[in-house]
């Protein structure tokens, strides 16, 4: 029972890391938007970054622990990561498809692909560094990530 919890609460602080990760993202392209001239609502690239983030991160944290259940972190190349990160981005991106559609539903196919193979990666490079950090006997760096 333990060992689900903890997969379940990994998996959700996965997708809410992305979540937070590619709400920025949202706000950011929004603005550029805006400046740019084009009438877009903030609403809308709120939920669609936000949710699509947290379903992405939560599918990536569930296709991981399942294809790569055998192997240590250390032990994946970060092109590998990417490449799961890139498949749960372009996976969770399918989904707005059919409400988003057109020219701008494969912008934010590519978007959301591109978003999810950093976003992989980035948590492989904070997981590496804390596991640096740890083995190295000094716990307080790498909680505060210094």
């Amino acid at each position: 029972m333990r060992k689900w919890l903890a997969r379940i609460r990994g998996t959700l602080g996965m997708g809410l890391t992305w979540a937070t990760g590619w709400l920025g993202v949202g706000v950011t392209l929004w603005l550029g938007f805006t400046i740019g001239g084009l009438p877009v609502e903030l609403l809308e690239f709120v939920v669609l970054f936000s949710v699509t983030g947290l379903a992405g991160g939560a599918v990536f944290a569930g296709v991981l622990s399942i294809a790569e259940r055998k192997r240590q972190l250390r032990e994946l190349s970060l092109s590998r990561f990417a490449g799961w990160g890139a498949l749960a981005g372009f996976g969770a991106s399918l989904s707005w498809l059919p409400l988003v559609g057109g020219t701008a539903g494969l912008m934010y196919i590519g978007v959301l692909t591109m978003l999810g193979a950093g976003s992989a990666a980035g948590a492989l490079a904070l997981a590496r560094r804390a596991d640096r950090d740890l083995m190295a006997g000094d716990p307080v760096a790498a909680i505060k990530g210094s």
